[in-house]
């Protein structure tokens, strides 16, 4: 009896220690059990004696996972029923469901009140399907998608900004809008663009003015006469500064008799002009960022009168307007090389076209006008290529004809008593943007627009008339020359 008593206490002791071993084994070795939201069977930790510590556990809204846990289940205990629930299956089976997006525990206990096992439970949005999504549609960029309450954040690397803005367009369609998502994906590598632009405009005009003033005067006693037919240029609006030929005959009085007096002033004016404007402005920018360039100035224009109510003084206010060559663009490097590109350039001069005049304080003062040229758009070139982004060919021909009613008619003589004046504009402008994709270079393989500079000498400039000199061209083979003396730095 004895015998059999030693063998079952020994039989008994052999169990505990193989469960104490089990439960050491599950506690210490995380990894036996599931911590994550799939569905397959999970096995529970055991506790042997007193509470353990809770398992956290990871589950998407309408998700479920099995428990199956080493005792009969007696009692549940679910925290918040409305982010996840419990159902039991069986005694020794349950099931926890994920409701909606929150953190809650459950705890699980057995006949004696002892804790089962317990879980804390963070029940996030499903993202399995938007990780799919992504990888099809991204498939070279390595992008991780977590949830963050009930939104979502990318994070990880893209090749351009284009791929991170379509993952964010793309994750925010899926998860029900831009608000819940957060975008932190980096771009590799951002690349950088040179843009050349070229604005080009050739002005011609063509101005002839032919008429004839005349003026005679006739007295007869006390009475006198006059006529004077002084004709205008119209179309130009001014006369311009010509030839002009002054013929008369007559005078007041012949042999005492009153003749009359006539006086003709011919006025005969051509002129021809050219303007060309040439504008390089070239700008480098990361992609995605925007960059400005401007070379210009401002000129003064009043802006009104301010008067001091004591002394009753009044001083001119003066404000500024910008002129010049100005380039804003933001590139974006796009897949194949390509750039998308939103450019506005402007180019703008002073002009005493269209100016006007103001007197005041005796004295006067002539406001000019600025004529300017302005293209804003957005467009697609790969890099190095070259596209017109805007023209204009503009021809305006005015011709204006001044006499007196009825003479001007006459097939000869009605020359005398008109004037013509005729314009002809012709304008021709084009806009060309050329972007590059660009790496930085050393600091020797850049030119700078003063090498090769050197003032010219006192005996050069006043014998020769020069007033610089070039030396040290690149490319340029020099011939092979003893140097004598001080050198190593440029001497007269």
């Amino acid at each position: 009896m004895k015998c059999r008593e030693n063998q079952r206490s020994t039989r008994t002791l052999m169990v505990r220690a193989l469960s104490f071993s089990a439960v050491a084994a599950l506690t210490l070795n995380p990894a036996l059990t599931p911590v994550v939201a799939s569905d397959y069977r999970a096995v529970a930790p055991v506790a042997a004696d007193g509470p353990m510590n809770a398992r956290f556990l990871a589950l998407g809204i309408g998700k479920s996972i099995v428990i199956d846990l080493p005792r009969d289940i007696k009692d549940v205990l679910v925290a918040d029923p409305k982010i996840a629930n419990a159902v039991v299956r069986s005694a020794q089976r349950a099931y926890i469901i994920g409701a909606a997006v929150g953190q809650t525990n459950i705890v699980f206990f057995d006949s004696a009140g002892q804790q089962i096992a317990a879980y804390d439970i963070a029940v996030k949005r499903d993202l399995n399907g938007v990780r799919a999504a992504l990888k099809q549609t991204l498939p070279n960029a390595d992008i991780q998608i977590e949830g963050v309450g009930d939104g979502v954040m990318l994070s990880g690397s893209a090749a351009s900004p284009i791929e991170a803005q379509q993952a964010g367009e793309l994750a925010a369609r899926l998860v029900g809008g831009a608000d819940k998502v957060v975008n932190s994906i980096s771009v590799r590598g951002r690349d950088q663009v040179m843009l050349k632009v070229t604005v080009a405009e050739v002005q011609r005009s063509i101005i002839k003015q032919l008429g004839i003033d005349l003026s005679a005067t006739m007295n007869y006693g006390t009475t006198a006469v006059t006529f004077d037919n002084n004709n205008p240029f119209t179309a130009l609006g001014r006369s311009l500064a010509g030839n002009s030929a002054v013929a008369g005959f007559g005078s007041a009085t012949r042999n005492g008799v009153p003749v009359p007096s006539i006086q003709a002033t011919i006025r005969a004016m051509e002129g021809a002009g050219v303007i060309r404007t040439l504008a390089e402005p070239n700008l480098t920018a990361i992609s995605g960022e925007s960059a400005t360039f401007i070379a210009g100035g401002e000129f003064p224009i009043p802006a009104g009168y301010s008067c001091d109510p004591i002394t009753r003084a009044c001083t001119t206010q003066i404000s500024f307007k910008k002129f010049g060559i100005s380039l804003n663009f933001t590139p974006v490097v796009m897949t194949e090389g390509r750039i998308s590109l939103r450019v506005m350039t402007e180019v703008s001069e002073l002009s005493n076209d269209n100016s006007i005049t103001l007197n005041q304080a005796g004295s006067s003062l002539t406001i000019p006008s600025v004529k300017t040229r302005r293209a804003e758009t957005t467009l697609e070139i790969p890099s190095g290529g070259a596209m017109a982004m805007a023209g204009l060919i503009q021809d305006q021909t005015k011709q204006a004809i001044n006499g007196l009613p009825g003479l001007t008619q006459l097939p000869v003589l009605g020359a005398l008593f008109r004037s013509r004046d005729f314009v002809n504009s012709q304008t021709e402008l084009m806009v060309i943007v050329t972007p590059f994709i660009v790496r930085a270079v050393a600091q020797k393989d850049l030119s700078r627009p003063d090498d090769g500079f050197a003032a010219a000498s006192d005996p050069q400039a006043d014998l020769i008339g020069n007033i610089n000199r070039i030396y040290g061209v690149p490319g340029r083979v020099e011939p092979a020359r003893n140097y004598r003396g001080t050198y190593g730095f440029i001497t007269d």
